[in-house]
């Protein structure tokens, strides 16, 4: 495995009263055989394609033209919401540690919002002429997605012609007869398929998230390489024993159900996964958010919320569920000389160790202090981060929640809350048209 999964300091026997009892997650594991029956059909009957994309590489290859065209560009704007942007991003944070991309690559930038002043500002400061972009929307009619591409077209259409504009743009939408697609065509912009199966907060192993990816200089087959170590031994699996997503879907399951934790808080040790915490909460809210079941995702960082979060963890009520992601850091970063602490002895409990020694008694300090105080704690390590741990991640993560929506009795895929919302923002921009 690719990472490791430990509990025992989520569990009744290691962390007191608020924790789950093995005889419960024994329970929940058993409940959840059912869930790995499905996902095997699934698989088997092309129900979710998404649990096909691990073992593919074609899709890659056909990609891999647009991505080198990209790549040509100065910067990249992808425009998408929620999974349509998050699911990129997370990936890119592999290759732009936040100070620009890697030689040879272009800057890509995530618009997930549709703040007027934000979009302004992104309009002034890009060259346009060598400024790509991206539009994402499974659908073609999301409206954020559509004013966004709008607001580029007068900018753009001025700088490079009205002729070379669709050169400068790719959209990505389902076959469908829509909005996008039809604003792409008569710009003659590239149009690639968006599979209508795979929803937006599951697609970071499609295209959504791979073209980014790949713009971006990333092996997207390692990625894939990732998510099928950890997908391949689950459809293989005769019971859910062993199986990584399914205990932690059970403990999730378990400690909301028997403990009232209703609050989940992933917080990673490593500034590459800040994304994917923003990723993940999607992904657990709004597959699990349904019907009074499910719990409230919170992303935190590590060690800055050691100083923002941990009087409230600890000293707040016992409703939280914790997930730490570490990774090995010892003996990485600069040391501390005594040259450099000039021989002040309180700072001597640091000499000689580096800043990654830092960072790891740090986190492990927290895992010790949470389940000291009785917060149910789940440690996921790993040794070092690159495409193959990311897409096992991604990959944990969406079956975790795929086992959870089954334990709640909840449709992993769908989102009617979202879309009532949607028809209500139609109705007021309808209203204010005509007032």
């Amino acid at each position: 495995m690719l990472y490791r999964q430990i509990i025992d300091q989520a569990l009744e026997d290691g962390v007191g009263k608020a924790g789950l009892s093995r005889a419960s997650l024994a329970r929940e594991l058993d409940r959840a055989a059912a869930a790995l029956d499905k996902i095997r059909r699934w698989k088997a009957d092309g129900t979710l394609p998404l649990l096909s994309l691990p073992a593919r590489r074609d899709d890659l290859a056909a990609l891999r033209p647009h991505a080198e065209r990209f790549a040509k560009f100065e910067h990249v704007v992808v425009m998408g919401m929620g999974g349509s942007s998050m699911s990129g991003k997370a990936l890119v944070a592999l290759a732009d540690k936040g100070f620009g991309p890697a030689p040879g690559r272009p800057k890509l930038w995530f618009m997930d919002n549709v703040d007027p002043a934000t979009y302004a500002e992104l309009l002034t400061r890009l060259p346009l002429d060598r400024t790509g972009f991206i539009a994402i929307s499974k659908s073609g009619g999301t409206p954020e997605t559509l004013v966004q591409l709008v607001a580029v077209l007068e900018g753009l259409e001025a700088k490079v012609g009205q002729a070379k504009t669709g050169d400068h743009l790719i959209a990505i939408t389902e076959t469908t007869d829509n909005p996008l697609r039809r604003l792409a065509t008569r710009l003659g912009a590239t149009i690639l398929e968006h599979d209508p199966k795979i929803g937006g907060r599951y697609s970071s192993l499609s295209l959504v998230g791979m073209l980014p990816a790949m713009i971006a200089g990333l092996d997207c087959a390692a990625v894939r390489e990732g998510a099928a170590s950890v997908l391949d031994p689950a459809l293989a699996a005769n019971d859910t024993t062993g199986l990584a997503p399914a205990i932690g879907a059970a403990l999730s399951v378990g400690l909301a159900n028997e403990r009232g934790l209703n609050v989940t808080v992933l917080m990673p040790y490593v500034d590459r996964l800040d994304g994917f915490a923003f990723w993940y909460r999607q992904l657990w809210a709004e597959s699990l958010g349904k019907g009074g079941k499910g719990t409230t995702p919170v992303r935190a960082m590590g060690t800055i919320d050691q100083h923002s979060q941990t009087q409230l963890y600890l000293g707040g009520p016992v409703d939280k569920m914790f997930t730490l992601l570490i990774q090995d850091t010892a003996g990485q970063g600069s040391v501390v000389s005594p040259q450099r602490t000039a021989g002040d002895r309180s700072l001597a409990y640091l000499e000689g160790h580096r800043m990654g020694d830092l960072l790891l008694a740090e986190a492990d300090a927290t895992v010790a202090t949470l389940a000291k105080n009785g917060r149910p704690t789940r440690v996921v390590r790993i040794a070092t981060l690159d495409e193959k741990v990311m897409g096992a991640l991604m990959m944990h993560y969406m079956l975790e929640t795929m086992f959870a929506a089954e334990l709640w009795g909840v449709d992993a895929f769908d989102q009617p809350a979202v879309e009532e919302s949607k028809v209500v923002t139609r109705q007021y921009l309808s209203q204010r048209r005509r007032t």
